[in-house]
């Protein structure tokens, strides 16, 4: 017994020393003027740097003698900002931050810079709306997953219906990038709070990209996620309250599926629209639309986009086709490039667009 006790007392002292050996990281540290402080431990790494699109270009941070690698960057622009770390050749996100961006081609961590003034995304004290995670049918015979967006107050049982807007995300995001990264829900509640937006639900399906690219996911969408949520929520169904909207290949689909369906949608919104597809060639390249009908039946069409994005000349491409057809368009462009950024301030100036008598 002697033994055994001693043993764990040895075990548990080894296991103090080694805690108590192993330096304490707090990464990211947001500072009072915005500039903020990154670390990572890593003792036995050659070469730490920090990539954050923050900053046009990877810098190389610094070792202490404890084996923590630290930079400081200036004051940035409040937002929130995707960053991760090369640790000699090997990219990896924050350890020390549980902030993850959503996505599946990447993995990095996100910093929130939220700066002295609430922005359009913060969570702000006012009625907050409902997330809903759910399950449908689609058409390749598996289960596909849905978050839904409802406004604070909604009830499912009630009589009171709402216009919806089907927001895409883009390429390797996730159905939970537009919440989690993109803040729609945040953005929603405090517009509608301000009286700047008409309450609506939301609906932010999981477009797998390689559905995005085809058909496929343009005819889930018609045939299974709108039928599934006028079946299930208080929306109302006429084309009129009807919106669609999506970033980057999430952005192409927006245009193939509401400017070949215009009977069910009345607003359609792409953000640096990825337009590269077949879908989109087959769709488009010989298309001779009744203009007359478009124009009156599009209540909003809009393309926005960063100047330095790095699909601006496909964006400006699909943007001299629409306006070559004389569809009336709306465009802006915007500082910055494809990013999450500027899918907030996207979103943020769509949602007032919306719904308008």
């Amino acid at each position: 017994m002697k033994k055994i006790l001693l043993t764990l007392i040895i075990f548990v002292s080894s296991g103090a020393l080694l805690i108590a050996q192993r330096p304490s990281v707090i990464s990211p540290e947001v500072h009072a003027d915005n500039s903020v402080t990154f670390r990572f431990s890593a003792r036995n790494a050659k070469r730490v740097s920090l990539d954050t699109e923050i900053l046009p270009a990877p810098v190389k941070m610094t070792k202490d003698d404890s084996g923590v690698w630290t930079i400081t960057i200036p004051p940035a622009k409040p937002d929130i900002y995707p960053y991760s770390f090369w640790i000699d050749s090997i990219e990896v996100n924050d350890p020390n931050n549980t902030y993850l961006f959503s996505n599946e081609g990447f993995k990095h961590s996100l910093v929130d810079i939220k700066g002295d003034k609430p922005l359009v995304h913060s969570l702000q004290n006012v009625p907050h709306g409902k997330l809903s995670y759910h399950t449908y049918n689609t058409a390749q015979g598996i289960a596909g997953t849905l978050i839904i967006y409802t406004p604070a107050g909604l009830d499912v049982n009630g009589k009171t219906k709402y216009p919806v807007l089907y927001l895409i995300h883009g390429g390797s995001d996730t159905e939970e990038t537009w919440t989690k990264v993109g803040k729609a829900n945040l953005i929603a509640d405090n517009l509608i709070a301000q009286g700047k937006v008409k309450p609506m639900i939301i609906v932010m399906p999981y477009a797998n990209t390689g559905l995005m690219m085809s058909k496929a996911f343009g005819t889930d969408m018609m045939n299974n996620i709108i039928p599934f949520v006028e079946a299930n929520y208080p929306v109302l169904t006429d084309r009129n309250n009807t919106a669609i909207a999506g970033f980057s290949v999430g952005g192409g689909a927006t245009l193939n599926i509401g400017l070949m369906n215009l009977e069910k949608f009345a607003y359609v919104c792409a953000y640096a629209p990825y337009t590269q597809t077949p879908e989109f060639k087959t769709n488009f390249g010989n298309w001779s639309p009744d203009i007359e009908t478009y124009n009156k039946k599009l209540k909003l069409f809009t393309i926005y986009v960063g100047e330095s994005d790095q699909y601006i000349e496909i964006v400006n491409s699909s943007i001299k086709l629409f306006k070559e057809k004389s569809l009336n368009l709306e465009t802006m462009f915007v500082p910055g490039g494809h990013t999450w950024m500027n899918c907030k301030l996207f979103l943020a100036t769509t949602l007032p667009q919306l719904f308008r008598e």
